[in-house]
């Protein structure tokens, strides 16, 4: 049995407990996802993104928001 199959068969809460799990669940993925865009964008590999999107700015292909 995988971890998650462990996981998913010893989860049996009421509504309140499941609120409060999802809350916390979307906290860290939310927080994960900060830390791998801080990562990503301290080691260049989004640099390529700013450059097109700047490139495209100067070239009048962009619009106002």
């Amino acid at each position: 049995m995988t971890k998650l199959e462990q996981i998913e068969k010893s989860v049996t809460v009421d509504k309140h407990e499941f609120e409060a799990f999802s809350a916390w669940f979307e906290a860290l993925q939310a927080e994960r996802w900060d830390r791998q865009m801080e990562t990503d964008a301290a080691s260049g590999k989004l640099d390529h993104f700013a450059e097109r999107a700047l490139a495209d700015f100067r070239a009048g292909k962009t619009r106002p928001l």
